[in-house]
């Protein structure tokens, strides 16, 4: 039991890995739409057309989803195996906000990115594999973050997902055996910086859209 268990932790340590390298190959796609039109249409069209994106992007979604399943039957597990009513008495060691959320922060994002999903990448890139023209990205980026609410949405999934990497990113590697204390407090530090670079970055394209600085 103890082996399975640990198991799992390494998947979803591994798939965890899939999700940071996933958020920022999209992150980067995404910030040329702030420098101009003809750099965000290119971006996209480079992320259809090139081969080796093509493996990739499937491969890191493939791990991302995997990662979310793992954590919810690992949270479901651990409620089950947890009797109801047990307090540990003594000294109780400080744990985080989002440590204690990461379930609660996972169904934010999971739920949210279905959202997601249904209005950007159901109308450009499964178009575009379909063999449909699909929507100008551009233009689609525009039109959904002029709308208020829906900025508001994307605001709250991207803030729950700064929660979930800020704890999930050092974890990740305790749980495949980096417990070194030295070296714990810079996976912390590393952790911290990428997510604000995550949260900011991410942050920045609905803020730009939704003032109007978009091209038309």
């Amino acid at each position: 039991m103890k082996t399975s268990s640990i198991g799992r932790k390494l998947v979803m340590s591994i798939s965890g890995m899939f999700l940071i390298l996933f958020l920022i190959l999209h992150l980067a796609i995404n910030l040329t739409s702030l420098i101009s039109r003809e750099a965000y249409e290119a971006a996209c069209r480079f992320m259809d057309e090139h081969p080796l994106i093509q493996i990739m992007v499937p491969v890191l979604a493939l791990g991302f989803m995997v990662h979310i399943l793992m954590g919810i039957f690992l949270t479901i597990q651990n409620r089950k195996s947890r009797p109801q009513g047990y307090q540990v008495k003594g000294k109780i060691r400080k744990v985080s906000w989002a440590s204690k959320n990461m379930f609660a922060l996972g169904l934010i994002v999971l739920g949210l990115l279905v959202i997601h999903l249904g209005h950007f990448w159901a109308r450009m890139q499964l178009q575009h594999w379909m063999g449909h023209e699909g929507d100008n990205p551009y233009d689609l980026v525009k039109t959904l973050f002029s709308n208020g609410w829906y900025v508001a949405m994307y605001m709250v999934w991207i803030l729950a997902l700064y929660f979930h990497i800020s704890h999930g990113f050092w974890s990740m590697f305790q749980s495949m055996g980096m417990t070194n204390s030295k070296w714990i407090p810079r996976l912390q530090v590393i952790s911290k910086i990428y997510s604000h670079i995550i949260m900011i970055g991410f942050m920045l394209i609905p803020i730009y859209f939704f003032l109007g600085f978009g091209q038309p």
